[in-house]
């Protein structure tokens, strides 16, 4: 908790550098590639990937590199994929909230979440972030009757190449605050599981913004989240195990 007193002390170089990285950073675009489609042989399964730049894809030039794509070719393996993509760049957990509350009900089978950064970067005391995190899985268990809930991690920003010192050693604080307090909540939850974001600090497997994965951390990305919810998948297509 020594960051917390120091960032107070260091106020004005922190936001200093926050405005800096702001109008310094590169923009990179959203993957071409389909949002929504249908793919593979076997058992319907329907799948919604939701949140920010990174559910997304951003930091790779393809849907197929993305979260999405590797996702996508793990489940097609064994079953018709209804694949729907719902994110969007800088979201905070109350911008998705918002977004969700104007979508129609639509049944989903895994629901694949990803936030958390934006609020961070954004300020959000973590105590406001955790109930309005909550409200967003309630809203998703009212909107969407997931069978499985996803929940990926908040990644360790303290590597973020983008991020000058010590702005980049106060968010990583942060942001590991957050990543306890988010497995807290979801632990114990019936159908929910976490994905922890704990890949090794190797920053040249992120993307040209310093900010993004790039297409190797998606693939580990995809991997981790697959392996989470691989057990569940077996049990989704076998009528007798649901």
């Amino acid at each position: 908790m020594l960051d917390l007193p120091l960032r107070i002390l260091l106020s004005p170089v922190l936001a200093f550098q926050a405005v800096k990285v702001r109008l310094s950073a590169m923009h990179l675009p959203d993957p071409v590639g389909r949002r929504d489609g249908v793919s593979g042989q076997g058992p319907d399964l329907r799948l919604l990937i939701l949140g920010d730049s990174s559910a997304a894809g951003v930091g790779t030039s393809h849907q197929e590199e993305a979260l999405l794509g590797h996702m996508r070719k793990r489940l097609s393996q064994t079953n018709t994929v209804h694949w729907t993509v719902d994110a969007k760049t800088g979201a905070t957990t109350a911008d998705t909230i918002a977004r969700l509350n104007n979508r129609q009900q639509q049944k989903f089978d895994v629901v694949s979440v990803s936030l958390g950064v934006n609020d961070i970067t954004t300020l959000v005391p973590r105590a406001l972030w955790l109930r309005r995190y909550a409200n967003l899985l309630r809203l998703i268990e009212q909107k969407f009757e997931p069978d499985v809930i996803c929940v990926t991690g908040i990644p360790q920003m303290e590597y973020f190449p983008l991020l000058p010192q010590p702005l980049r050693w106060v968010l990583g604080a942060q942001a590991r605050r957050f990543d306890r307090a988010l497995r807290r909540l979801v632990a114990d939850r019936k159908g929910y599981r976490f994905v922890e974001l704990d890949f090794e600090p190797d920053v040249s497997q992120m993307s040209p913004d310093g900010f993004h994965p790039g297409p190797k951390m998606y693939s580990e990305w995809g991997s981790k989240v697959y392996r989470a919810i691989r057990s569940d998948i077996r049990r989704l297509g076998n009528p007798n195990l649901r």
